[in-house]
C-alpha cells in the first residue's frame, strides 16, 4: 500500500530533465562534504553510521538543506529555483557516492592496502604465505607512503606521496566504476518487470520523493509530519543534551542487552537486544505487514534453534544452527525466485536482442536492452581478466562475481518491494560460499588472494549501491522525468564517490595517523580480517565443508519453501525473505522497532482502514526525518567542535 504519490513535476507531456547543469555542481559540490562527513562519523569518531540504514541520514540531512536554500530562492529567485526533478538527482548521486565510500566498501578497503606489508612480522608469516604473491598495482607496500598513513603528522600533498598512492586508487576506482556499471546494466534490464509490470512498493522512496516535491510542498504543510518531527527531533535532542550534561536522564531509544535466561539450554539464546529507534519505527511502518511480522518472528526463530542446538548437544555441529550459511542460501533463493517470476519479461528482452526491428520494449529505458545485455557481458569479461592479472583463474572467478551480483539482485528486489531498514549479509558472500563449497585446497593460494583482496565489497551489504539505483528509476517513473542522462548521472557519482572516499580515508590518515588516533588502532579491525582469514585457509587448508555447505542448501530450500507457500496460501503470514535477513547484525538492532510498527500498523488497518493509514502515514515520515535531522546536527557539532556528542544511531 502505497502512501499518496507526489504532484508532477512538469506536464505530464513532457518529461523532466532533472539531469542539469545546475543539479549536477551541486552533486559534485556535496560529493565530497558527504564523503569527508561519512569517513568523520564512522572512522574517526565511530559514532552515526548512517550508511549501515537502508536510508541514509547524511544524505537526507544534505537534501532536507538543499530544500530548504531552495524554499528560499523560489520565493525570492524563482527563476534559477530547482525543481523536483533536479532535486531527485541530488539525493540519488549524494545515495549512490556515500554508500561507496562507507559501510562496506572503502572503509574496508583502504586499511587493507597496506595492512599486510606494515604488519607481517616473523610471528605471522605472512611473508612466507602470500606477500610476495599481492598485486603490486593493487596494493601499497613503500614504507614511507604506510608511515605517513599510520603514524601522521606527514605531508600528503606531494608529487611523490600523491604519486605513490595513485596506482592503487586509480586502480581500484576503475573497478568498482565498472562493477557499479554492471549493476546498472542489471537494473535497466529488470526496470520495467519490476517497476511497471510488477509495480513493486518501493517504501524507502516515500520520505525522499515527498521531500522533493516542488514548487508547494504538501509534507512541510502537514501538522502530523510536524509532530513527528518533533517528537523524534526532540528525543534527540534531550538525549544530546543528556549525552553532554549527565545529570539530565536519558530517555534511551539506543540498543540495549538484557540477559533474560540464565538457566541451561535456555541461556544459549544469548542477552536480547531491544531498541526503539523512531526512525526505524518510522521506516518499518512503511513495509508490507508480512515482513515486518516476518522480520521479527524469525528472529525469535534463530535464538529457538540455538536452544534446541544446546537442548540435543549437537556436538557433531558445533555452529549450528548455522545462521550465516543458511541466510547465505537463502539470498540466493530469493535472487532464483525473482528472475523466475521475471522470465516473461526476460524472454522479451531476449527476443529484442536478435530482432531487426527496433523494440518499443526498451523504448523508454536509459540505454536499449541489447546494450544493457552487451554492457553488462563486458563488465564480465573486464572483472574476470582484472582477477586474470591480479594472478587468479578465469574460471573461478566468473563464479564468483555470478554470485556476486545474485545476492546484489535479491538485496534490491528486498529493498523494492519490502523496503527493508537494513540488509547487512556479513561474511556470506562469494568468497565464503566457494570455499565452503569447492574447499580452499583446491581453490588454490592465488584465488584465495583475489578473493581477500575483494572482502571489501562482500564483508557485509549494507551499503550496496545497487538498490540505490533501481530506487532512483522509480523516482523517475514516479515524477515524469526522462531516462536520458540519468546514466551519466549515476556513473559520475560513483567515480567521483570512490575518488572522494579514497582521499577523505587518506587525508584523514596523514592528518591524524590511523594507527594512533583512530578509534580502531591502526583500523585492525578492517586491514587485518581478510589476511587473518587468508592465514587461516592457506596453513590450514580444507576439502568441502559439508556441514556448511548443506546447511547453505537448506537455506535455499527453507527460502523456497516459504515462498511457494506464500503464494498457494493467501493467509500465510511468512515471507522468505524475513526468514533471510533476520540473520543479520541489523536485524538484531532493529527487530524491537519493527515490532513495535507492526503492532502499530496492525492497530491503525484494523479500527481505521487505508483511509487512515494514509492520513497518519506523514507522522512516521516525520519520525524519521526528525531524528535523521536532530542527529545529523549532533555530529557535526562534535566535528566542528572537537567534542564527543550524542550519536542516535547504534
Amino acid at each position: 500500500m502505497e502512501i499518496q504519490k507526489a504532484p508532477l513535476s512538469t506536464s505530464s507531456q513532457i518529461p523532466a530533465h532533472g539531469v542539469t547543469l545546475k543539479s549536477i555542481l551541486i552533486a559534485v559540490i556535496l560529493i565530497p562534504i558527504n564523503c569527508y562527513w561519512v569517513i568523520e562519523m564512522e572512522v574517526i569518531r565511530y559514532s552515526g553510521h548512517p550508511v549501515t540504514i537502508s536510508l541514509f541520514f547524511n544524505v537526507i540531512f544534505s537534501l532536507f538543506v538543499v530544500i530548504g536554500v531552495n524554499q528560499l530562492l523560489q520565493r525570492f529567485l524563482p527563476r534559477i529555483a530547482l525543481v523536483q526533478s533536479e532535486l531527485v538527482v541530488v539525493y540519488l548521486m549524494l545515495s549512490i557516492a556515500s554508500g561507496i565510500t562507507g559501510h562496506d566498501m572503502l572503509e574496508i578497503l583502504v586499511p587493507m592496502l597496506g595492512h599486510a606489508f606494515r604488519f607481517a612480522t616473523p610471528e605471522n608469516e605472512w611473508q612466507q604465505l602470500f606477500l610476495p604473491f599481492l598485486p603490486e598495482w593493487l596494493t601499497v607496500s613503500n614504507n614511507n607512503l604506510l608511515q605517513g598513513y599510520y603514524e601522521g603528522d606527514l605531508p600528503l600533498y606531494t608529487f611523490e606521496t600523491l604519486l605513490g598512492w595513485a596506482t592503487p586508487v586509480l586502480w581500484w576506482t576503475v573497478f568498482i566504476s565498472v562493477l557499479i556499471f554492471g549493476m546498472l546494466c542489471i537494473n535497466i534490464i529488470i526496470r520495467k518487470q519490476w517497476i511497471e509490470y510488477e509495480k513493486l512498493s518501493y517504501p524507502i522512496i516515500h520520505l525522499p520523493l515527498q521531500l522533493t516535491e516542488t514548487p508547494h510542498n504538501r509534507l512541510f504543510q502537514n501538522k502530523l509530519m510536524w509532530l513527528g518531527f518533533c517528537v523524534a527531533g526532540g528525543l534527540a535532542l534531550w538525549n544530546g543534551i543528556s549525552f553532554l550534561y549527565p545529570f539530565f536522564p536519558e530517555l534511551r531509544t539506543r540498543i540495549q542487552s538484557y540477559q533474560v535466561f540464565t538457566e541451561s539450554p535456555w541461556n544459549a539464546m544469548g542477552r536480547i537486544p531491544f531498541s526503539l529507534y523512531p526512525f526505524a519505527i518510522g521506516l518499518g511502518f512503511f513495509i508490507p505487514l508480512d515482513l515486518s511480522f516476518s522480520c521479527w518472528f524469525f528472529f525469535w526463530y534463530w535464538r529457538l534453534m540455538r536452544v534446541a542446538g544446546a537442548a540435543f548437544g549437537f556436538r557433531n555441529l558445533p555452529r549450528f544452527p548455522y545462521t550465516n550459511e543458511q541466510a547465505s542460501g537463502g539470498y540466493l533463493a530469493l535472487c532464483v525466485l525473482a528472475i523466475w517470476a521475471s522470465r516473461r519479461h526476460l524472454l522479451r528482452v531476449g527476443r529484442a536482442l536478435f530482432s531487426q526491428k527496433k523494440s518499443q520494449e526498451d523504448e523508454n529505458e536509459a540505454i536499449s536492452y541489447r546494450a544493457a545485455v552487451l554492457g553488462l557481458i563486458a563488465v564480465m569479461v573486464f572483472l574476470v581478466i582484472f582477477c586474470y592479472y591480479g594472478g587468479a583463474n578465469i574460471g573461478i572467478m566468473l563464479a564468483f562475481f555470478a554470485i556476486y551480483y545474485m545476492i546484489s539482485i535479491a538485496i534490491t528486489r528486498m529493498r523494492a518491494e519490502l523496503g527493508t531498514p537494513v540488509h547487512d549479509l556479513h561474511y556470506s558472500g562469494p568468497d565464503q560460499i566457494l570455499t565452503r563449497v569447492v574447499g580452499t585446497r583446491r581453490l588454490g593460494r592465488d584465488n584465495l588472494i583475489m578473493f581477500s583482496m575483494f572482502w571489501f565489497i562482500n564483508r557485509a551489504y549494507r551499503s550496496h549501491p545497487m538498490p540505490h539505483q533501481l530506487e532512483g528509476f522509480k523516482i523517475i517513473e514516479r515524477t515524469n522525468m526522462t531516462m536520458k542522462r540519468i546514466i551519466f548521472a549515476f556513473m559520475l557519482a560513483a567515480v567521483l564517490g570512490s575518488l572522494a572516499g579514497f582521499w577523505a580515508l587518506i587525508d584523514r590518515g596523514y592528518q591524524l595517523g590511523m594507527e594512533v588516533r583512530a578509534y580502531w588502532p591502526s583500523l585492525s579491525a578492517f586491514g587485518i580480517e581478510p589476511y587473518r582469514r587468508l592465514t587461516g585457509w592457506l596453513q590450514s587448508p580444507t576439502d568441502t565443508l559439508i556441514p556448511e555447505s548443506l546447511f547453505t542448501g537448506i537455506g535455499f530450500l527453507l527460502t523456497t519453501v516459504l515462498m511457494l507457500f506464500r503464494m498457494r496460501f493467501v493467509w500465510w503470514p511468512f515471507h522468505p525473505a524475513g526468514f533471510a535477513i533476520s540473520t543479520s547484525w541489523g536485524m538484531h538492532v532493529t527487530w524491537g522497532c519493527l515490532f513495535m510498527s507492526w503492532v502499530i500498523k496492525v492497530i491503525i488497518l484494523k479500527y481505521g482502514g487505508p483511509v487512515r493509514y494514509r492520513k497518519v502515514a506523514p507522522f512516521f515520515l516525520g519520525l524519521i526525518l526528525g531524528e535523521f535531522t536532530v542527529g545529523s546536527v549532533w555530529t557535526i557539532i562534535g566535528i566542528v567542535g572537537g567534542i564527543p556528542t550524542y550519536g542516535f544511531w547504534v
